[in-house]
């Protein structure tokens, strides 16, 4: 299997685990689009080298925050708690987001180990929105 097919077998696998959470759509460029727990979050397959393909996540936890010490300290924690995954804020002049990113290989990985690693960071987005948005 090419490369290019390894990558396009995995995403297709990935998609197919995540309709069991969310309702996915393949963006234009190729990437799934789905929402959890109230994130909006972005999931696309890659070769980092031949034989090494990850799955690479990045959900926006939080947007429009304001910028403010308490915020940074909230993300400072969430980041201290996360078993997967960095959080940052990315400013937009007073206000900024608040995004997760987080890679993992997948080359290798059979069905159900990768519904669990996708489950696990799931959660991990679900448990790292908590006090980052407006109740």
């Amino acid at each position: 299997m090419s490369e290019d097919e390894a990558v396009a077998a995995l995403q297709d696998r990935a998609r197919l685990a995540l309709t069991n959470f969310a309702d996915v759509t393949v963006n234009e460029d190729g990437s799934l689009g789905f929402g959890y727990a109230g994130a909006l979050c972005s999931l696309r397959a890659l070769a980092l080298s031949p034989g090494l393909e990850v799955l690479s996540l990045t959900a926006v936890l939080a947007w429009d925050r304001p910028i403010k010490p308490a915020l940074h300290k909230k993300v400072a924690e969430r980041n201290a708690e996360s078993q997967f995954g960095s959080i940052a804020i990315t400013s937009t002049g007073k206000l900024g987001d608040i995004v997760m990113r987080y890679a993992f290989p997948a080359t290798g990985l059979d069905d159900e180990p990768l519904m669990t690693m996708l489950v696990l960071v799931l959660s991990g987005v679900e448990k790292a929105r908590e006090g980052l948005r407006p109740l």
